[in-house]
């Protein structure tokens, strides 16, 4: 299986609730072949009518972060931990979230990223550890699975706190020097 079939495979996705009120399944773009994997928790409002994830202004504040450290979307993958929307923007549930991981994991599973960087403490809490501080542990390397993993601030949580912006860049340098020290294609 490829990321195109998983990603038809999804589209048609009923394993929770969330599905009944989604505009659209939020699957993931990128590097099918991402060394670089970015996880967030969930759509918002834009991603699900669009069908992307982060396109609306977290998105774009995310692209201005990858450009700090000559990155696109065109180089790395992103994905969600859930799929569809959550109502009103509240943090996906427990159960939600285990229905939809078998999809992450098998998207993590095709790509074979080198590094993953979650998104935000929802994300950590759910790919690193459960009792992950985003606020003391952003920006610290650790390997999961096999791969190096970090989480650094989402970027929604750095629109609504800009105060937490040099934090945020110092742990983008903190990834610009591991994808320089062991990713072999991401720069080229």
């Amino acid at each position: 299986m490829d990321l195109e079939e998983l990603k038809r495979e999804c589209l048609d996705c009923s394993r929770c609730g969330l599905c009944q009120t989604r505009s659209n399944v939020v699957f993931g773009v990128g590097a099918p072949d991402a060394e670089v994997m970015f996880i967030g928790e969930g759509p918002g409002e834009q991603e699900d009518l669009q069908g992307e994830p982060f396109v609306g202004r977290a998105g774009k504040l995310l692209d201005d972060m990858l450009e700090l450290i000559d990155l696109d979307r065109s180089k790395i993958y992103i994905a969600n931990m859930v799929k569809c929307r959550p109502p009103k923007n509240r943090d996906p549930l427990p159960e939600e979230q285990s229905a939809c991981s078998p999809w992450l994991e098998r998207q993590i599973a095709l790509i074979r990223p080198k590094m993953i960087v979650c998104l935000g403490r929802i994300a950590a809490m759910r790919y690193i550890r459960e009792d992950f501080k985003i606020s003391r542990e952003h920006g610290q390397w650790t390997v999961k699975n096999g791969i190096m993993t970090m989480a650094i601030m989402h970027p929604a949580a750095l629109l609504r706190d800009p105060r937490r912006r040099p934090e945020a860049f110092e742990d983008l340098k903190v990834l610009q020097q591991a994808i320089r020290d062991y990713c072999t294609h991401t720069y080229d």
